[in-house]
């Protein structure tokens, strides 16, 4: 093997050990008896793992992982050179960026928002062969209902970890959440209670504790005339908070305070119909949607939707008599729909 395919740069930290040796074997061209000297193991046992990920690469995420790592690894970052011919699915330029930029602590932040999600009942994570980002849904009544979404080099290197797995190939991909991947978010969510810096948020606990929002649950009940209390356009409105709250999150600006958005006339002035990805975009969405929805309704959506308050605490908390919480949930949800409905598509994050 010529020296311009050697391996060049140091593989992330998150790649899998199995991956490397795959990697230094199919690149590098060391012998896999070399390799197990190296590491003081028998020879078969870096075979078995090298031909394993050799059978892994009919995934389409982890033959584009490999494929991504081994451009990067390599200073080859062109798709479209002969090496990289043989890829099964187009890769975007923002998405090869995105991948070469991926580190250790981004995707755990993406880990902690993403399979957290995966890990309530009916959620999946479908991956289309012609688009740089997955979504993540919940397959409802009335459709399905969109929870996240995140960039397609995220969700290789979820794959490559084996914390997702394919339940259904096709033109759109389907993959439900692993053990190793919720054992994965264990670790995550007992980080978070750990870290001295988010002691202070009791909320954000409670939050990446949460097997299923509140308001989903609120959901699933039904009026004296046996209606669901929230229909799926109210629910969908409050994924969208949600979800625009949650990359929030990942952003440098963790410990943005929500609270001054619910305060009257602090809102003035600001535009929420923006279209672009990422934590500045989003805060910039949840901003406007908490200053559409001002005092008392807007706490309330932040309490229940983002922050995952039950309506007994949040009730508590607000000094509302018992029972009260869910009707003005419900208003406030109404008006957050309309908001959302006045932006038209412009403010969707996938399409």
């Amino acid at each position: 093997m010529s020296a311009s395919h050697k391996l060049v740069d140091p593989l992330p930290d998150w790649v899998p050990s199995a991956a490397r040796l795959y990697l230094i074997h199919t690149e590098d061209g060391r012998s896999l008896r070399a390799l197990a000297r190296e590491r003081g193991v028998h020879a078969s046992t870096v075979m078995r793992q090298v031909r394993r990920f050799e059978h892994r690469r009919d995934d389409p995420l982890v033959d584009c992982a490999l494929g991504r790592l081994r451009r990067v690894a390599t200073g080859n970052l062109d798709p479209e050179s002969k090496e990289s011919r043989n890829m099964t699915l187009h890769i975007r330029s923002a998405s090869r960026e995105a991948g070469a930029l991926l580190d250790e602590d981004r995707l755990n932040a993406e880990a902690l928002r993403v399979l957290r999600r995966l890990a309530e009942p009916g959620v999946i994570m479908a991956v289309a062969a012609d688009m740089d980002r997955a979504v993540v849904l919940r397959d409802g009544a009335e459709g399905a209902i969109r929870l996240a979404v995140l960039e397609r080099p995220v969700a290789e290197a979820f794959a490559l970890r084996e914390w997702i797995a394919c339940s259904k190939a096709g033109r759109v991909a389907r993959y439900t959440i692993t053990s190793q991947g919720r054992a994965a978010l264990r670790r995550l969510i007992d980080g978070v209670e750990a870290d001295g810096e988010r002691d202070e948020d009791e909320s954000a606990r409670g939050r990446y504790c949460q097997a299923e929002s509140p308001v989903a649950v609120l959901a699933r009940r039904r009026d004296k005339d046996g209606k669901p209390f929230l229909g799926a356009d109210l629910l969908i409105a409050a994924e969208r908070l949600r979800e625009d709250f949650e990359v929030a999150q990942t952003g440098p600006q963790v410990t943005q305070d929500w609270g001054r958005f619910l305060t009257a006339g602090v809102g003035n002035g600001i535009q929420g119909g923006g279209a672009g990805r990422g934590p500045a975009a989003a805060r910039d969405r949840l901003a406007a949607a908490l200053a559409e929805l001002g005092p008392g309704l807007g706490e309330i959506a932040l309490r229940c939707c983002c922050h995952l308050e039950g309506l007994e605490t949040a009730e508590q908390a607000m000094g509302w008599s018992a029972r009260s919480g869910k009707i003005v949930l419900r208003i406030a949800l109404m008006r957050l729909k309309r908001h959302y409905d006045s932006l038209g598509d412009s403010a969707k994050m996938i399409g």
